[in-house]
């Protein structure tokens, strides 16, 4: 059996789907009524094609889709942070 074979890597990120702002699907947590539903870095649960953010460029906004069911581990850009096409925004562990 070759090295590396059974090695799993549980962890993935998920990449700008274009160049713009960065913007996340939710507010920053503030303790605030209405926070539970909103997914933090920490932990809470992401279905597969749930929204996490959106890309706003010159005209446009597009969603920033997680490709996996996983737990959300944290963002990788912030608020307001220019980023560029396939960049990691955020990163999460597979469920």
């Amino acid at each position: 059996m070759e090295s590396g074979e059974r090695l799993a890597i549980p962890e993935r990120v998920i990449v700008a789907p274009a160049s713009g702002r960065f913007r996340p699907a939710w507010p920053e947590r503030d303790g605030g009524p209405g926070d539970e539903a909103a997914p933090a870095a920490g932990g809470d649960a992401l279905d597969a094609q749930q929204v996490i953010g959106f890309v706003d460029g010159s005209g446009h906004s597009i969603p920033v889709l997680s490709p996996f069911a996983g737990f959300l581990m944290g963002l990788l850009a912030h608020a307001g942070e220019r980023v560029r096409e396939g960049q990691p925004v955020a990163w999460l562990r597979l469920a």
